[in-house]
């Protein structure tokens, strides 16, 4: 982080809290705020938090989750604590649908316009007005060069008999049905029940092939060697790559999932105005790309991209050409209509052939 860089972060950042002071009507001596923060485990540089402590004089109280769906109890909850949260795209459209988001004030987001426009605006979310990207990426096929001799430019190679015994797939509804319509040529937000019951059956007839139905514990597979194929984020995919270079990651040339998280605060939150600063802080280049760096993930903050240089700028894993995302979907909300997704995913996972 160059000096001059720095100190514009800093004034910035005093700024945005002095006029935060002045419409809290706080003054010195009062107790510090503490802002409850809801991530994803290990999805932030911990250094950062301190440095936001620090200059902002704000305490963070941080806690990790597992999955959107246990992000979205918690956020349902009438006595929710959390002022600052990390969902994925399909969660936010379902959380602005029950009206549990509190609608941002961007004159205190100014570091806002560093997001790359590609990324702003999108289906769930129109106009931003509840939610600021965070982190994106996609979905594709981490592969063992040394294990696999074929294109891996299809879907199709996921039921290659070939592989058999050596094909990872997420224990995930909306990954893997996903996986099984894209293969299929289908929308991963339809609401055909034909097109689910064919998402179905391709799935049982490639679950002999399937070593394994895992979450993180993928990643460590495919690291030492204990699987050929498997489907992984973009970003899991980068760190596994950097771990053992016998591995490579592609997205099937008809395009994938393409996936947002970002930063929401919830309708609850006592504290929206140091929430927004905290946002703020988050959407600096220099952060930004620290926090890129750290966590692996593609940054939507286009001069942070530019900060982190050519080895990421070129990295098509990282940052994937337009014509990819131009094939991509991201997902949607469901409704009532995931119940036949998971019905569909449940007889999957209890065949037995």
């Amino acid at each position: 982080m160059n000096l001059y860089s720095n100190i514009k972060k800093k004034i910035a950042l005093i700024l945005a809290l002095l006029m935060i002071a002045a419409l809290c009507g706080c003054v010195g001596g009062e107790k510090a705020t503490t802002l409850y923060v809801l991530n994803w485990g290990d999805y932030i540089d911990e250094a950062l938090l301190t440095e936001f402590e620090e200059e902002s004089g704000i305490k963070i109280n941080y806690t990790s989750m597992a999955t959107n769906e246990e992000m979205m109890v918690k956020l349902q909850e009438p006595d929710c604590i959390y002022d600052v949260c990390f969902p994925s795209d399909y969660i936010i459209e379902k959380l602005v649908a029950q009206d549990l988001l509190h609608e941002l004030n961007k004159d205190n987001i100014p570091n806002l316009v560093n997001i790359d426009q590609r990324f702003m605006d999108l289906d769930f979310d129109p106009g931003n007005k509840y939610s600021v990207p965070y982190m994106w990426g996609t979905v594709g096929i981490l592969y063992n060069t040394t294990m696999v001799s074929d294109p891996v430019d299809s879907w199709d190679i996921l039921w290659n008999e070939k592989y058999s015994g050596q094909i990872l797939m997420y224990d995930s509804i909306r990954d893997t049905m996903g996986v099984a319509l894209m293969k299929l040529g289908r929308s991963v937000n339809t609401r055909d029940e034909q097109d689910i019951k064919d998402a179905e059956e391709a799935l049982i007839a490639q679950k002999p092939l399937v070593l394994a139905y895992l979450g993180d514990s993928i990643k460590d597979r495919m690291i030492s060697g204990g699987g050929a194929l498997a489907i992984v984020y973009s970003g899991d995919a980068m760190w596994c790559m950097d771990e053992n270079p016998d591995l490579a990651y592609a997205v099937p040339k008809t395009g994938t999932n393409l996936w947002f998280d970002n930063i929401i605060i919830p309708k609850t939150s006592k504290h929206t105005e140091e929430a927004e600063a905290f946002i703020n802080f988050l959407c600096d280049a220099d952060v930004a790309a620290q926090n890129a760096e750290y966590i692996g993930y593609s940054t939507p903050n286009a001069p942070a991209l530019q900060l982190m240089g050519e080895d990421y700028i070129n990295n098509e894993t990282y940052n994937p050409p337009q014509e990819l995302l131009d094939k991509c979907e991201i997902f949607h909300d469901l409704g009532d209509f995931i119940t036949v997704y998971n019905d569909a995913w449940n007889r999957v996972k209890s065949y037995v052939g």
